[in-house]
């Protein structure tokens, strides 16, 4: 840039002197030794002290004199020289704390170094004329700076070797950008794109039962039915967290769940959001297993996924694009229904999706199954997280019965009464409100209801006779359509026979013609239904003017719901005699619930058959399925009675989770044979206990539970707070959680339950998670001042007013919280120990930590404004992880004031990136552990060291590693542990290195 576009000129002859007072001398070569090179390394101001702050300001006069002798026009009054020459040389000043290297302010070029100066500086609070001649003369004297840069004798080696690297990586970028090219068909986004828009058309909408909708809107649309589930890990205690975000927490996911929890609902989300640009650009694989292995074909590769699950792109994706995706990692891979294979075809599932996982690393995988299907451990290999649907909360069966009536055609006062009847009746009625756990079992209760004018089922079988009645002729009568008229019985056992060929062939499709067929043999020996016609226009009738049978492809048929094929399965053995051929599959998941069905549905002999010959066979798994039978055999002997629940004894206590889950299937009846805490004296066993009772879904359970309060295991406590979320609120936290010890950790996961423990058990160390409103947030409050306190996973607050004035709250955890933009409230409070972990844009920090004078320990994430200068100066850090976006501009300044420091994580944004910022921590003498993301220690001068850090933390060590080994024992002399990613392609190099000397190894 010529010196004639700047504003004011300064002789190169006076000039040029004064400039290079600023800086230190230098020496030859390429000034790679302290890398980049830091134009603060080698200011006079910051190294050597050969200026201080009269020869700085001399300096800036000296240039203010020149600029105004070489004006012409004298640009500012008298007497502001002096004025402007102060601020230049706090300008100037700046010099030493820019992290930009000589070349970087070359390349920025005068102007922009100079607003790069001005923005590191104090507002030099001049007048108009003032500030503008001193902006001018900033700008000129940047000019002679930049010159001088240019002259050193290691720029010109410095700037070749930065243009060698630039080259480079411009290559490797190319490189990469050609890959990527040759990889991607250029067709792909156009199919992406009507991929993604058949996906959002096909899963889209979903089938409630009961639920008739204007003619052409049979389904219903996705956004407004689905209600939000909880997803639970048992083994670990970690309190159930939202089921559609089970995927942003792991990579890789087993969810099970009993039938009709909302396995496949959930998979239908997930789909559609992915489809809509919801879940990181993932593009989504719907794949139902019972679909895959219809007629007991190999699962598919990924070039087969269209073909296989019958969509009708298939053929137009380009080829290979199922392939790309998964190598890149974009795919959103949804396997649903483990348990709808046969179990002999389970370990070529298993195989599969091992071969998948090995060839595609990095994309997201969900597999769901119902929870008898496979063993606990089953995908624990291949590093999926194993979590359970948990049962429907209250709140979220009132919200289901909320909508449902919403969506329902009628007359608005008459569905609002009936929605009011039926919500009191499951929820005064214990038999009921054990039913009404799940989505497909509140759909049925919802249609019974309003279809019996508020008379409701009183157990599970008549609900399901009563259902099945309702769909076969519900809607046809109240269309007044004109059809054939055909009774409930012929239409039975047809689909009876089509349900049970599924069950013994272990699917949940058949092929179209292999239903006619079926359909075909039977007809003769049911003449009533022949009125329909021939067996293709039976089956139409059922898939057409029924809600039982569906035809997910135009080729297959299935039942709308695996519960009605066990049901009218179980009814077809029954009618066949065929009750050795049930018990010979007690151990197989599939039949369980079909067993259960025949006891539900058979004669008294029938029943204490099956029940008898479950006994005889001996398993554990035959012994339990008698004990649960137990529940629908309203009429057996007596004796027969005793001799299974004596079976069952010798199953209890349960001694595994799956034990504990398979003992709460039974339900009710299972509380009568489960050992108080007097006669469970492992606490493993008697956690295992507590989980059985908990799961039972019945608020009978309450008593029992409340009896293990005062046991001596942290873990069975734990749970026992845990199970909270399954019970009504108030009479569970007045008969458990008042009488669990206060200091044990606790978590309230809704409004009722925090109303409820502010009125019987106040605590002053709580979490609060999910969607609690601050309402009740600002009622507890009121009533309780905190000590400690955790709000994380809520989807709506906004501010966090309710805090305001509390003077005893002196640890606190803000998590996931994204809507959170005003925390304002926060300053002034009594704060020794913040996580701070907030997404929302803008928020910025620094008028709360100023305010925090006892501060001890900081962790900050997220989105959030903030620098170490803010940090209240009567603080005193020992534990700070500071992993925010984005970096603040003073770097680590300020860090070197907290002595007491112990522990620092410091993220991307955030690491060491000068000499200087590693001087600062270098000023740390207590520092005991350190975690810097990859490549910070390239940064760190040769002459420092960090004596006392012990135990380093690296995401992966850059560059050449040999080198890094040996420069490790100057840097860090005090060093005992080292971690580092297990899967950094050098780190057997490392292990190699570090296996003689003192330093252990540790793996990420």
């Amino acid at each position: 840039m010529d010196a004639s576009t700047v504003g004011i000129r300064l002789a190169s002859g006076i000039a040029t002197p004064l400039i290079k007072r600023l800086f230190r001398g230098e020496g030859a070569g390429a000034g790679l030794v302290d890398r980049p090179v830091r134009i603060s390394s080698y200011v006079s101001l910051r190294e050597k002290r050969v200026l201080d702050a009269a020869d700085l300001r001399r300096l800036a006069e000296g240039l203010v004199d020149e600029a105004l002798a070489t004006s012409g026009e004298r640009r500012i009054p008298p007497g502001e020289e002096a004025g402007v020459a102060t601020a230049l040389a706090a300008t100037l000043h700046a010099l030493g704390d820019v992290t930009l290297s000589d070349l970087e302010a070359v390349r920025l070029g005068p102007r922009a170094f100079a607003r790069e100066l001005r923005s590191a500086a104090p507002d030099p609070l001049l007048s108009r004329d003032a500030a503008l001649f001193h902006e001018d003369l900033l700008e000129a004297t940047c000019l002679h700076i930049l010159n001088f840069f240019t002259q050193r004798s290691t720029f010109i080696p410095a700037t070749l070797v930065q243009q060698t690297r630039d080259i480079a990586e411009l290559i490797a970028k190319i490189d990469e950008l050609l890959n990527r090219i040759r990889r991607q068909d250029a067709r792909d986004p156009e199919f992406e794109r009507r991929y993604l828009d058949y996906i959002v058309r096909r899963h889209g909408t979903l089938t409630i039962f009961g639920l008739d909708l204007a003619p052409g809107s049979a389904r219903w649309p996705l956004d407004v039915a689905y209600i939000g589930l909880a997803a639970e890990n048992g083994r670990t205690g970690v309190p159930p967290g939202p089921a559609d975000e089970v995927l942003t927490r792991h990579e890789r996911v087993l969810l099970r769940g009993e039938a009709g929890s909302g396995k496949t609902t959930l998979i239908q989300w997930l789909a559609v959001s992915a489809a809509r640009g919801e879940q990181a650009g993932r593009i989504p694989y719907v794949l139902p297993l019972r679909t895959l292995t219809r007629h007991g074909e190999r699962l598919p590769p990924p070039a087969r996924f269209l073909a296989a699950v019958g969509s009708p792109l298939t053929g137009e994706q380009p080829q290979g694009w199922e392939g790309r995706v998964l190598r890149d990692g974009r795919a959103l891979v949804l396997v649903d229904g483990l348990d709808e294979i046969p179990e002999a075809e389970r370990p070529q599932a298993h195989r599969w999706l091992e071969d998948l996982l090995a060839a595609y690393p990095g994309n997201r995988w969900l597999v769901t199954s119902r929870p008898a299907a496979v063993r606990g451990d089953w995908l624990t290999d291949q590093d999926f997280e194993e979590l359970q649907l948990a049962p429907m909360s209250r709140a979220e069966v009132a919200a289901f019965v909320e909508r449902w009536h919403t969506a329902a055609e009628g007359e608005a006062e008459e569905l609002d009464l009936l929605r009011e009847r039926l919500l009191h009746s499951v929820h005064s009625k214990p038999e009921l409100a054990r039913l009404a756990t799940n989505p497909l079992l509140c759909g049925l209760f919802c249609a019974l209801h309003r279809e019996r004018r508020g008379f409701l089922p009183s157990g599970r079988k008549e609900l399901y006779t009563a259902a099945l009645s309702m769909l076969l002729h519900r809607r046809d009568r109240e269309r007044g359509l004109r059809l054939p008229e055909l009774a409930e019985e012929p239409q039975l056992q047809l689909l009876q026979r089509l349900a049970y060929w599924l069950i013994r062939n272990g699917r949940a499709e058949l092929g179209r013609g292999r239903a006619e067929a079926l359909i075909a043999d039977a007809l003769p020996a049911v003449p009533a239904a022949q009125v329909l016609g021939d067996a293709p226009a039976v089956l139409r009738h059922f898939l057409e003017r029924t809600g039982l049978l569906r035809a997910p492809t135009e080729d297959t048929v299935e039942f709308v719901h695996r519960t009605f094929q066990d049901f009218l399965g179980a009814g077809a053995a029954l009618d066949e005699g065929g009750l050795g051929e049930l018990t010979r599959h007690a151990d197989d998941d599939q039949w369980e619930d079909v067993i259960r069905m025949a006891v539900a549905q058979g004669r008294p002999r029938d029943r204490a058959a099956i029940i008898r010959d479950l006994l005889i066979r001996g398993s554990d798994r035959s012994e339990l399925l008698a004990f649960a039978c137990l529940e629908f055999a309203t009429e057996l002997e007596p004796e027969l009675r005793e001799d299974v629940q004596a079976a069952a004894g010798r199953l209890i206590p349960p001694a595994t989770d799956e034990a504990a889950q398979a003992l709460a299937r039974v339900g009710p009846l299972v509380l009568e044979l489960l050992p108080g805490p007097e006669l469970v004296g492992d606490a493993a066993k008697a956690l295992h206990t507590i989980t059985a009772a908990g799961r039972v879904g019945s608020d009978q359970a309450i008593p029992f539970l409340a009896r293990y309060v005062g046991h001596s295991s942290a873990a069975v406590r734990m749970e026992l707070a845990r199970l909270w979320s399954r019970f009504e609120a108030r009479p569970y936290a007045e008969q458990v959680i008042a009488r669990l010890p206060a200091e044990d950790p606790l978590t309230v996961l809704s409004d009722e339950a925090l109303d409820a423990l502010g009125s019987c058990s106040p605590r002053r160390r709580l979490t609060v998670a999910g969607p609690v409103t601050p309402g009740a947030l600002a009622r507890y409050l009121a009533r309780v001042h905190p000590e400690r306190l955790t709000l994380r996973d809520n989807p709506s607050l906004t501010d966090l007013r309710f805090l305001r004035g509390q003077d005893s709250l002196s640890a606190l955890v803000l998590q996931r919280c994204p809507k959170i933009t005003d925390v304002d409230a926060l300053a002034g409070l009594p704060v020794r120990a913040a996580v701070l972990d907030l997404s929302a844009p803008a928020v910025r920090l620094g008028g709360v930590l100023s305010g925090w004078d006892r501060l001890a320990e900081l962790e900050v994430r997220g989105d959030l404004s903030w620098s170490l200068d803010d940090v209240a100066q009567g603080a005193s850090l020992t534990h700070l992880d500071a992993r925010s976006r984005p970096r603040p501009a003073p770097g680590l300044r300020g860090l070197s004031r907290h002595k007491r420091m112990r522990t620092l994580v410091l993220g991307a944004e955030w690491g060491p990136a000068t000499a200087a910022d590693w001087r600062e921590l270098g000023a740390l003498p207590e520092l005991r552990i350190l975690v810097l993301e990859a490549g910070a220690l390239d940064e760190m001068p040769e002459d420092l060291r960090l004596s006392s850090v012990e135990e380093l933390e690296l995401a992966h060590v850059s560059g050449d590693p040999k080198r890094f080994l040996r420069r490790l024992p100057a840097l860090l002399p005090g060093l005992r542990l080292l971690s580092v990613l297990r899967s950094w392609e050098h780190a057997d190099v490392i292990a190699d290195g570090l296996r003689t000397g003192p330093v252990q190894l540790g793996w990420r």
